[in-house]
């Protein structure tokens, strides 16, 4: 027994490190250290002579693959039971699970019809290809949005089917006999350009394993151990990997924590991690609930939080750790007070000694980080978002091009930008002849389509004269085809939608001025804004982020924002289709977000919120009440006070 492996381990952990033979379920509860948990379990093996190229570890993002491989590679330097050096070619097999595709596929390339060194499309390039199988096949792309087509297709890959097995389903619909026509000719693309897409890197993996014996066993011979991490979070195609890659012996370890499952809109299903013992009998279970991470009454919220799910297996968190703070509750009158208050909260942390990349804001929809950005610049505090910032999503750049254009119609790179978006039939040679001052060589058809193109810009010149600023970006969504496009393309289509509406909001605060200085301040300040770029390289800055992103993250002091019902809980909780695992992810997306948390936890709600560019008066959340009522501290407000509550937060001992 290697006692430097069980060095400063729980004795959970310690049991999940010895248990090596046989399949092993270790349910790790949020910051109770899984990870390092894994890393001695792999040192600990190689010290008792397994061969480290025999390991297999997989994880879900390059982030945590890079992380793990770097402390086991350390570990395994250290470790004064491992008699000689590991070389290169030796190491564990440490990855993730599409990195793991992309090696078997290149390996054996030949049995997938592949050549080895294969191209791999992003979704921008997908999306390219299903577009021309679209007009290949006679389809108009105006009518058949190639996003909407690709979503379909990709999810349809996450199950495990191919496009064989959705032609032979009973398909009904318009939509799907379109998939149905456009699919075949989509892989002939994929094929003609030696490329695969995200989704056949897991797909075609799981196809290989499952049709090539030799193949099957020739991995489960190099890997005699197996290790999956997160796994809660496997689709039906890397559970299916999985699977096939356990050997005889059954030495598979899975990691994962059923109440941070959050990702059932991209595939992950939950039944794969309940199903475990099921699946692999004589399971060893160990769960590791002591946490290394939050505070006592944190760890309290958290588990009375969850214990209302009722699809989950027992688990309660613990910690050595001190009592702290209790849970902070603010309430607001708007987002802008709610914002204003983060912001204020934000600068006192830092004022006290907290450093900046110790503070996370997290909300539950993209669209609400455009008021807390305003709020943080206002503030002057440096931040940084973790994922696309409000001015330089796609959809926010392409309206402010409409506008932009219809101002001045000599700015070539907004024109390029939006002539054809969305889609409306002008190509790249129409575009070249264009700006080329080569119109008059264009045939009928084409110069009509153009001709509508400058209507419209100046449609919007006029209404920019006339109307308020929120009023002409309302216009430019509706009018220029935005709005549409966004409908029909799925949940992505309804979150950049949402983002487009939120662009109203913004613009309204200029509505108070006349229509054309209204314009120009509006354009202004959201092109001082989106010249922050230099923030995203920036490491002493606040995070902001979804509570999807902050998983994994942890923080010494946590804002969690919009605490209210239809946005956290999402209203997507009441729709009829809704099963009851999905109804229960909501609870523990705010599970997670509680449980990023070391020290301080604030949470925020708006009394009134505008959505949609409409105000609504909202119920705070049901969360909120979820928490036993000892373990809150509200912060008690003026209602008479205009804008944001002047008494403060209560005393915080920072």
């Amino acid at each position: 027994m290697s006692s430097f492996s069980l060095q400063n381990l729980n004795p959970e952990q310690q049991k999940a490190v010895l248990s090596t033979e046989g399949p092993v379920l270790i349910l790790a509860g949020a910051g109770a250290g899984k990870t390092k948990t894994i890393v001695e379990r792999i040192r600990h093996l190689v010290s008792q002579g397994v061969a480290p190229s025999s390991i297999l570890a997989i994880t879900f993002t390059n982030k945590a693959a890079k992380e793990m491989r770097e402390r086991v590679e350390l570990g395994l330097r250290e470790d004064p039971n491992i008699n000689r050096p590991v070389s290169m070619s030796e190491r564990p097999f440490v990855s993730t699970f599409h990195s793991l595709g992309v090696h078997i596929l290149r390996e054996h390339h030949a049995l997938v019809g592949i050549k080895k060194f294969f191209n791999i499309l992003d979704r921008d390039d997908s999306k390219k290809a299903v577009k021309e199988s679209l007009i290949n096949l006679g389809f108009d792309p105006k009518t058949h949005e190639p996003g909407r087509i690709l979503s379909i297709i990709s999810k349809e890959k996450g199950r495990g089917m191919t496009h064989e097995d959705y032609q032979s389903e009973d398909k009904r619909g318009h939509i799907a006999e379109v998939v149905s026509s456009i699919w075949p000719e989509y892989e002939k693309i994929l094929r003609r350009d030696n490329a695969l897409d995200f989704d056949d890197l897991l797909l075609k993996t799981e196809n290989l394993l499952r049709k090539e014996l030799n193949v099957r066993k020739y991995y489960q011979n190099i890997w005699h151990y197996i290790h999956i991490d997160e796994y809660q979070d496997t689709n039906r195609v890397q559970y299916e990997i999985s699977k096939m890659l356990v050997g005889a012996d059954c030495n598979i370890c899975a990691v994962g924590d059923i109440d941070q499952n959050i990702y059932s809109w991209r595939g992950a299903e939950i039944k794969n991690i309940m199903a475990f013992e099921k699946d692999y009998p004589n399971t060893t279970v160990i769960t590791l609930e002591e946490n290394y991470r939050s505070t006592k009454n944190i760890l309290k919220a958290a588990n009375t939080v969850i214990e209302k799910n009722k699809v989950r297996r027992k688990k309660n968190l613990f910690t050595s750790n001190d009592a702290g703070e209790k849970i902070y509750l603010s309430g607001s009158l708007d987002e802008v007070s709610e914002a204003d208050f983060i912001a204020s909260k934000t600068q006192e942390f830092i004022d006290k000694g907290t450093s900046p990349e110790e503070i996370a804001v997290l909300y539950r929809a993209n669209f609400q980080s455009r008021v807390l950005e305003e709020a943080f610049l206002k503030s002057g505090i440096t931040y940084q978002i973790l994922g696309t910032r409000f001015f330089e999503r796609k959809e926010v750049k392409d309206i402010l091009s409409y506008l932009r254009a219809s101002q001045n119609p000599d700015s070539l790179n907004d024109l390029k930008r939006i002539i054809n978006v969305p889609a409306r039939g002008i190509g790249k040679t129409t575009v070249t002849k264009v700006f080329s001052n080569q119109v008059s060589d264009l045939p009928p058809a084409m110069k009509a389509k153009l001709k509508s193109f400058q209507t419209l810009l100046e449609n919007i010149r006029v209404i920019t004269a006339e109307k308020k600023p929120s009023e002409t970006i309302s216009f430019i969504i509706k009018e220029s085809g935005l709005e549409n496009e966004f409908k029909t393309t799925g949940e992505d289509g309804a979150a950049r939608l949402e983002n487009a509406y939120e662009l109203v909001n913004f613009a309204a605060r200029y509505d108070s001025l006349s229509p054309q200085d209204g314009v120009v301040c509006l354009l202004t300040d959201s092109a001082l804004q989106s010249d922050q770029d230099e923030l995203k390289d920036e490491h002493k800055a606040v995070r902001l982020m979804t509570v999807h992103a902050s998983k994994g993250l942890e923080f010494n002091v946590v804002f969690i924002t919009g605490l209210e019902e239809g946005l956290f809980p999402h209203q997507k909780m009441n729709e009829e289709h809704i099963t009851p695992e999905e109804q229960e992810e909501e609870r523990r997306l705010f599970y997670v977000a509680l449980t990023r948390a070391k020290k301080i936890v604030i949470l925020t709600y708006a009394q009134v919120r505008t959505i949609f560019g409409r105000q609504q008066v909202n119920m705070p959340s049901q969360f909120i009440f979820d928490i036993p009522q000892e373990l809150i501290k509200e912060d008690v407000w003026n209602e008479n006070d205009e804008h944001r509550p002047r008494k403060p937060l209560l005393e915080i001992d920072f």
